[in-house]
């Protein structure tokens, strides 16, 4: 059945979306960004267990230098002007080309980013977690979206209406110097992605330098090496090493056997990730 979603106002109460039809689809019909959400029975890989997020400054998906690991007051005020909705798994967000018109801070879950059109070849961007703010350079630049953000995983978030966001911005510094920090932390990612497609001449070695972005954006520290819910598919993962579904597989099992990762329940660990960045 097919439900309707405000967002982008100065509401605080979370929004939630009960899903009972094939395929997410996420809509934006009016400047006050209304919704029509299609659901999908379909479920993903397992993530990691952490608790949704209560209010900013409690809680726990908070992590240093992502644009909510702002001051108690800042966030505060980051509160006041959005409201919080909750995103089924394989939803669609928003599409590449659409008017920016609003920002979403995502508090629990995982979104997939990607470029091109979906009729034709697509290709992932990365993976988004706790604390990214999607949507940023398109709306401080009043463009449109570059990517389509589809949910990985059911995914909890605060949409900021543009206009709310850039008034916010102005009237708090560490705010404005976060958002550069947002910013310049997207372009490495970029570089990343296009040093791994373009540098690395094997494919063990892009499978590896992908291991760790995604490590890196949405894993944790564990006992020296990373952990992170493994939310592609075989088949997604080889589009962004440039091989084979059955060469990944291959891969991510000489990558077991030889004790550089674990996966288990959907969980991958990297046990020796300096093995994976040696990798050529």
């Amino acid at each position: 059945m097919n439900q309707k979603l405000r967002t982008c106002t100065g509401s605080r109460e979370p929004h939630h979306i009960n899903m009972g039809a094939p395929r997410g689809r996420l809509i934006v019909d009016n400047l006050m960004a209304e919704y029509e959400v299609i659901a999908s029975p379909q479920r993903r890989q397992r993530s990691l267990s952490r608790p949704s997020p209560v209010g900013c400054a409690a809680c726990a998906n908070r992590r240093p230098g992502w644009f909510c690991s702002l001051g108690s007051a800042v966030l505060a005020d980051l509160e006041l002007v959005t409201s919080t909705i909750s995103l089924p798994a394989e939803a669609t967000l928003f599409t590449q080309g659409e008017d920016a018109r609003c920002l979403y801070l995502i508090c629990s879950g995982y979104l997939k980013l990607t470029a091109g059109r979906a009729q034709d070849r697509q290709m992932i961007v990365r993976v988004a977690g706790p604390g990214s703010m999607l949507g940023l350079y398109a709306a401080l630049s009043h463009g449109v979206y570059e990517v389509s953000a589809e949910s990985l995983t059911p995914a909890q978030l605060r949409p900021i209406e543009r206009e709310r966001f850039l008034t916010f911005l102005r009237n708090h510094k560490e705010a404005q110097m976060r958002a550069v920090q947002c910013i310049c932390q997207e372009y490495r990612f970029a570089l990343q992605d296009a040093c791994r497609i373009s540098l690395a001449e094997t494919v063990a070695g892009r499978l590896g330098r992908l291991l760790l972005e995604l490590a890196h954006q949405i894993g944790e520290h564990v006992n020296g090496g990373f952990r992170f819910p493994l939310l592609l598919t075989h088949e997604e993962m080889a589009s962004m090493a440039c091989t084979t579904r059955e060469t990944v597989t291959r891969t991510l099992g000489q990558f077991r056997k030889d004790g550089t990762i674990s996966i288990e329940d959907s969980v991958i660990t990297l046990h020796q990730p300096d093995r994976l960045q040696n990798l050529l």
